[in-house]
């Protein structure tokens, strides 16, 4: 079992940065892959970003590459996910996610663990 925890949502400027945050409970959070999934007002929840166990791989939507980078402290048990030049239209909850397999080809809907979400809004 693993229980995620996110923070570091809130508001910000188009242009600006913000930098999120996933603690993970548990012993075995070294062993699974983490990720970031996001919900935008009246639409599907979407992958954004992934990161293998030992954080060598990571694997990006097409949308925040170059953008956003996802990585991890497995002393620490978290992910993070630094967001810069951010846009209106990355609003939206931030959700964290762990899978036990790799960071590739991830769907809504596999196999895994959920946080409950932290809001992102960047204004215009």
């Amino acid at each position: 079992q693993v229980e995620l925890v996110e923070s570091g949502g809130g508001l910000v400027q188009a242009g600006g940065s913000l930098r999120l945050s996933c603690a993970a409970s548990g012993r075995t959070f070294s062993t699974y892959a983490m990720g970031w999934f996001r919900q935008a007002p009246g639409k599907e929840r979407e992958f954004v970003a992934s990161i293998s166990w030992g954080g060598g791989s990571t694997v990006y939507a097409d949308s925040v590459k170059g953008r956003f980078t996802i990585s991890r402290d497995n002393a620490k048990n978290t992910v993070y996910l630094q967001m810069n030049s951010l846009k209106p239209e990355d609003t939206a909850v931030y959700y964290c996610a762990a899978r036990g397999r790799g960071p590739y080809n991830w769907r809504v809907n596999d196999d895994g663990y959920w946080g409950r979400g932290t809001q992102v809004t960047v204004s215009s």
